[in-house]
């Protein structure tokens, strides 16, 4: 799947602002999951940079933006061919997205080599974080370890003394399950790591679970893998039973089909829809009016890539090579963001609160993700220090 933006001519003489800017298009190259059973995903993402660059009026620190979207097709191989064809074909100035941390790291060799300016919207392996860290490489989103860390902390506060846990047998799976194992002092009582990304049938690792009667489950299942495992966790009477918590399983995109499966199911997130800054407010209430649905966690961190990339370009003048202009002005992530105030570690992870989220029903019949309390103020990656860059 791919899309340009196309800017006249005639539109390009009347910009306003240094002679380089009224010569140069900011081209974006864009890579997410478009197609299969994801696309929702990739889909929720491209909707809120469209929005973040309408609100800019489709310029970036003055600059008239061009989009090349990408499809990843949710397989590594296909990720690194997209970035390359964006790198070397299409001589982008930005990659921005990867949902996958597998189809990241598959990509990460040409980014860094190449030396283009990326901004990660969702993935996050801990690879990443520590020692392939980059100068050119920034994150709006989080280490993978980091939520899952947090509902272990949460797990802790319930009284929760066994655990039972369960992910998808890939990057991001193992990274969210030692995740959890990091803060929960308790006893972990069995594991499973199914496979990625065809398994939707999960009866016999709950079976396991039931059978080594934790105190509670804790599944990291994103996308439509997280329905399908809540629907069988609720079918399997361990509703009633046995306590569920979850990372990145329950979000904006599912709730509206799991409705009453997931109330009462908590979970942990840096940023849930009702964050009460001017920036968040604004972004939901324009992603609702014009998409008509609430955004997820995956869009409310690809919308703020925009204002990242903005302060960048505005920062050098419009001078799109000045790599290390932008990089340190990134580093300042001197942006509105929607999930409050934010600064970069070291390692271009962000330093961030983490919130214990709920799914509610709503007195009208609807559904949505309330934040309950902090769980962890100013949370950074175990990883950093890993990183070369100080």
């Amino acid at each position: 799947m791919r899309r340009m933006t196309v800017i006249p001519a005639a539109a390009l003489a009347l910009i306003a602002g240094p002679a380089l800017a009224q010569q140069k298009t900011v081209k974006i190259g864009f890579i997410s999951t478009f197609s299969g059973p994801v696309a929702a995903i990739g889909n929720d993402m491209k909707n809120s940079f469209e929005l973040g660059l309408d609100q800019h009026g489709r310029k970036l620190g003055g600059l008239p933006v061009e989009v090349i979207y990408a499809d990843d097709q949710l397989k590594p191989e296909v990720g690194v061919q997209k970035t390359q064809e964006l790198i070397e074909s299409d001589h982008v100035d930005f990659v921005v997205g990867y949902i996958w941390s597998n189809v990241l790291l598959g990509s990460l060799k040409p980014l860094v080599d190449s030396k283009t300016m990326t901004v990660v919207t969702n993935a996050g392996p801990n690879q990443l974080a520590g020692e392939l860290c980059s100068p050119y490489v920034f994150s709006t989103s989080w280490q993978n370890d980091q939520t899952p860390a947090a509902v272990g902390r949460y797990m802790n506060e319930k009284g929760v003394k066994t655990a039972f846990l369960m992910g998808p047998n890939y990057a991001a799976g193992k990274d969210m399950l030692a995740g959890v194992q990091t803060t929960f002092q308790g006893k972990i009582v069995g594991q499973e790591l199914t496979r990625w990304p065809d398994q939707l049938d999960f009866s016999a690792e709950l079976s396991k679970a039931r059978a080594a009667k934790p105190d509670a489950i804790f599944a990291f299942y994103p996308g439509g893998a997280g329905i399908q495992f809540v629907t069988q966790y609720v079918q399997a009477g361990l509703k009633g039973q046995i306590p569920l918590y979850t990372a990145f399983t329950i979000d904006d995109l599912s709730l509206p089909r799991l409705k009453d499966l997931a109330v009462g199911v908590p979970g942990a997130q840096e940023w849930v829809n009702d964050l009460p800054n001017d920036a968040n407010k604004t972004y939901v209430a324009d992603y609702k009016a014009k998409y008509h649905a609430s955004p997820s966690f995956y869009g409310a961190q690809t919308y703020d890539a925009v204002g990242l990339i903005d302060s960048a370009i505005t920062a050098v003048n419009g001078d799109l090579s000045n790599k290390e202009g932008m990089r340190k002005e990134m580093e300042k992530a001197d942006f509105k963001s929607v999930r409050g105030d934010f600064k970069f570690g070291n390692n271009h992870i962000p330093i961030q609160n983490f919130y214990l989220q709920d799914a509610v029903k709503n007195a009208d019949g609807s559904y949505a993700l309330k934040t309950v309390a902090l769980i962890v103020k100013d949370d950074q990656d175990r990883f950093h220090d890993r990183c070369p860059m100080k």
